[in-house]
């Protein structure tokens, strides 16, 4: 690969990062208090009964990241809308 090429691919990634960044501080804009509370509240109970052991370690983190995908602090993932890792 060329070095214009390589130079390309490095702007069109940070071109997208940025676009993905805005998107998500657009969408974390969108929630009013009431549902950023409803869901601070549901990861709160999600934590307690993982720690209580009522819930598994897969279940935990697949939700956790739902939760935190809806409040804007984490990104939506490509394909399947969810991941549990980077």
């Amino acid at each position: 690969m060329g070095k214009r090429q390589r130079e390309k691919a490095r702007v069109e990634r940070k071109e997208a990062k940025r676009v993905r960044r805005e998107t998500l501080a657009a969408e974390a804009q969108n929630l009013d208090g009431a549902q950023e509370a409803k869901l601070m509240t549901e990861f709160r109970l999600l934590s307690e009964r993982h720690a209580a052991g009522e819930v598994s370690d897969t279940t935990y983190t697949t939700e956790r990241r739902r939760i935190f995908v809806e409040l804007g602090i984490e990104a939506p993932e490509h394909g399947t809308g969810l991941s549990t890792g980077r």
